[in-house]
């Protein structure tokens, strides 16, 4: 651009006053920096809710998982496990023996999942930090003890410490023909409740951890064992140890991590988090709309302005340019500005929780945030290409429309 034609520029837009247009290009700009800080702040929000949704499963599910393909349980014996130890990254295995039974304490009962575990299911740590009554464990001095969840603590008025009543379990057997005798229709076992765990509401109320023998013995279960749960030590990756084991364990088996445990949880999130990111675009589409006009009429003011950049050699391409740029500048201020304003209220609420769950047994007190670069990336692209679909046509029209004749 030569130095007459960069003045002549200059003036163009050194010459606007406020008024009417000015008005409307904050008013864009303004509705930009909202829709775009409110888009931040929910999808951090999203963000958050995953994170705090994954780091309870990893409290309760295993990182690899092995369960059949067809049929509930399959048999194990010495030789799979020792083969499955052998696998590189592999640091324990945890044989599991997972159904449904009846439990009644005093003269409360429930029906409850019950997990019967192995010894080295206390070694995978998952429950250190959320025993909160008793001593975390399954067997202690030949005497074998329940892991309950908090809900059904309180739903069968459990006592832990100093406690004479043993929890009663009762399993439905599969018998085969009429009986007369009802013994033979289910077995029973008394076992001594240990300690209590709080992870989250659904596994609170629904789960207790048995150890296997025990589950073995009620459910006579034998060699059988529902799943086997693995723990891969630091010096690997979680996705390498899951290919070992597909290799090993052929067609026959699933090998789940424990996102895939959960596949269908985080499908919906994300589903949801891509429907309201897809709502919240559409303000943005709606507050950039105030572009378009002020655009339109800014051409509409300029005439004699732009027939002066005319005149002094500046091309239809120029002056579309210094249209996008106008439409841009309005955009990308308002932009990042609400990229400030919503990365900064998500920081606040992050350090000083500025709005809580208001539950009194919530898992969190405040609503869990976390900001993801991702998001500032993504949200700034569907600016631009907006920003741009929104000015190009008045500005191609101000390209076109106006000449030296307007002079």
């Amino acid at each position: 651009m030569n130095f007459p034609l960069f003045i002549a520029k200059r003036y163009f837009l050194s010459k606007r006053k406020k008024s009417f247009i000015n008005i409307i290009s904050m008013l864009s700009m303004v509705g930009v920096a909202f829709a775009t800080a409110a888009l931040i702040i929910v999808l951090s929000v999203f963000n958050g809710l995953e994170d705090l949704l994954r780091s309870l499963n990893n409290s309760f599910d295993p990182e690899l998982k092995i369960e059949a393909t067809k049929g509930k349980s399959f048999e194990v014996d010495s030789l799979l496990l020792l083969k499955i130890k052998s696998i590189a990254g592999v640091e324990t295995v945890t044989e599991v023996i997972e159904d449904y039974a009846l439990v009644r304490y005093r003269d409360a009962d429930m029906v409850v999942t019950i997990k019967g575990v192995s010894d080295n299911f206390i070694d995978q740590h998952r429950l250190d930090g959320n025993i909160v009554e008793g001593k975390l464990r399954l067997r202690e001095n030949g005497i074998n003890y329940a892991i309950i969840g908090r809900g059904l603590k309180y739903a069968l008025s459990i006592t832990v410490e100093n406690n004479i009543y043993p929890l009663q379990v009762f399993y439905i057997k599969n018998t085969k023909g009429p009986t007369l005798d009802v013994s033979k229709l289910y077995s029973r076992r008394d076992i001594e409740p240990g300690s209590v765990f709080s992870i989250e509401k659904n596994y609170d109320d629904n789960f207790i951890f048995l150890p296997l023998d025990f589950a073995k013995d009620l459910l006579d279960y034998g060699n059988k064992r529902t799943s086997l749960e693995v723990k891969t030590n630091a010096a690997s990756t979680v996705s390498a140890v899951q290919s070992e084991l597909k290799k090993l364990l052929g067609s026959g088996f699933q090998v789940l991590t424990n996102e895939e445990q959960h596949k269908d949880i985080y499908k919906l999130l994300n589903m949801e988090k891509l429907f309201t990111f897809l709502s919240l675009t559409l303000l943005i589409v709606v507050a950039s709309i105030n572009i378009f006009f002020s655009l339109m009429m800014l051409a509409i003011d300029k005439k004699k302005d732009i027939a002066i950049l005319s005149a002094v050699g500046a091309s239809p391409s120029l002056i579309k340019r210094i249209f996008l740029s106008e439409g841009a500048l309005i955009a990308f201020i308002g932009a990042a500005i609400g990229l400030f304003v919503g990365g900064g209220i998500c920081w606040l609420q992050d350090h000083f929780g500025l709005v809580g769950m208001g539950m009194e047994n919530s898992i969190v007190t405040n609503y869990p945030v976390k900001l993801n670069p991702f998001d500032f990336v993504t949200t700034s692209s569907v600016i631009i290409a907006i920003t741009f679909l929104i000015s190009f046509y008045p500005a191609a029209l101000a390209a076109k429309s106006f000449t030296t004749q307007e002079l």
